[in-house]
């Protein structure tokens, strides 16, 4: 028999997690179909990646893809919908809160042509998230199911749901056109299809994590409302330079908020509290980015952060030199003052983007 089914496990640090799952899996599927697993792992410090390999040793079924410089689950998602040659790729977490179980009648929906997309949903009748504990979350899911039916243009119960499965042509097809920024990937695989795509959904028992932590955190809302941005606006501005942008905005408020403080409740001289403030408002810029702009690339750690942090301000201390010798040169020629701060500006945010974007966020 030819394979059938790839299933994609986007992980970090997920360990021991793995094993317990493929064997959950070879149960629920059994010989019903010819399957194979595809870790993709974002090089976990626990050894996932790792602990994939020694799996893979007895059993040829399973695969990893160690990334390395490359994070974010919905471009794990798209690695490996292009890494398999199985005719229909199935998508699940690998903290056993998504219950393998659903996966044949999944396949066979596909197979039969019931369906082009098959949902687990958390909020279909006969689902359950009793285990799940996480009201706020839920709330926030809710809330956000709402507003992806409208921008997608399909009748779910769940379309936040990180559980489905698809032929492996159709999302190779919409491959190019995908974001790949977060974690929500079947809304970006639905709101990018030409059209709305025939759905059936699957109740699922949304279990509880069985060991480990959560990788989501309150970031996630900024996480669901940049991937509205990038299907509605995002081919004007690219998403994450609007947001790098916006965190540049709030940094100036920090600037002048804190060059007043320091100014008028202080006394401080102009350039001793202009100094402070620029480095306020540059640390502030790094963090809020690293915590948004860049969440899928997180730095994490002592030394990764004063590294980041480094080169922030180095890239920034280029940035502000490119702004002031645009200006300059425009106002000097003639340009309104106006004009040629705001084109320094422009000139300088680009620079700091594409500079941080490499040297800070990049492969390293």
């Amino acid at each position: 028999m030819s394979l059938e089914l790839a299933i994609i496990l986007p992980t970090l640090n997920e360990r021991g997690n793995l094993a317990p799952l493929v064997e959950r899996i070879d149960r629920a599927i059994g010989t019903a179909a010819v399957w194979e697993v595809i870790i993709v792992d974002d090089d976990s410090r626990d050894g996932t990646a790792d602990e994939a390999r020694a799996l893979a040793l007895t059993d040829p079924r399973v695969r990893v893809i160690q990334r390395i410089g490359r994070r974010g689950l919905a471009s794990a998602a798209i690695e490996g919908f292009c890494a398999t040659a199985a005719p229909i790729v199935a998508v699940m977490d690998a903290d056993h809160q998504h219950d393998p179980a659903l996966l044949p009648g999944m396949l066979s929906a596909l197979q039969s042509g019931q369906a082009e997309i098959c949902v687990a949903s958390r909020f279909a009748e006969g689902a359950s998230t009793a285990e799940w504990a996480m009201p706020e979350r839920e709330r926030l899911s809710t809330y956000a199911n709402a507003i992806a039916r409208k921008i997608t243009g399909v009748e779910l119960t769940d379309p936040m749901s990180g559980y489905f499965m698809l032929p492996a042509a159709t999302a190779r097809t919409l491959v190019p056109r995908l974001s790949g920024i977060g974690f929500k990937i079947l809304l970006d695989l639905l709101a990018t299809a030409d059209a709305p795509m025939k759905v059936k959904e699957f109740p699922l028992n949304f279990a509880a994590r069985r060991e480990g932590e959560s990788k989501l955190d309150r970031a996630i809302l900024f996480d669901f409302l940049a991937g509205l941005y990038d299907k509605t606006l995002g081919k004007v501005i690219p998403t994450r330079f609007a947001l790098f942008g916006t965190v540049g905005a709030l940094g100036v408020v920090v600037h002048f908020a804190v060059l007043s403080a320091l100014l008028f409740a202080f006394g401080e001289r102009f350039a001793i509290a202009q100094t402070a403030a620029v480095l306020v408002a540059m640390s502030f810029n790094f963090w809020l980015n690293n915590w948004l702009t860049y969440r899928d690339k997180r730095l994490t750690g002592a030394w990764p952060l004063l590294r980041g942090w480094l080169g922030f301000i180095a890239t920034c201390a280029v940035g502000a030199f490119a702004n002031v010798a645009i200006a300059t040169f425009m106002e000097g020629r003639g340009i309104h003052w106006a004009i040629a701060a705001l084109a320094g500006i422009v000139v300088g945010s680009v620079w700091n983007y594409a500079l941080s974007s490499r040297f800070v966020w990049g492969r390293f």
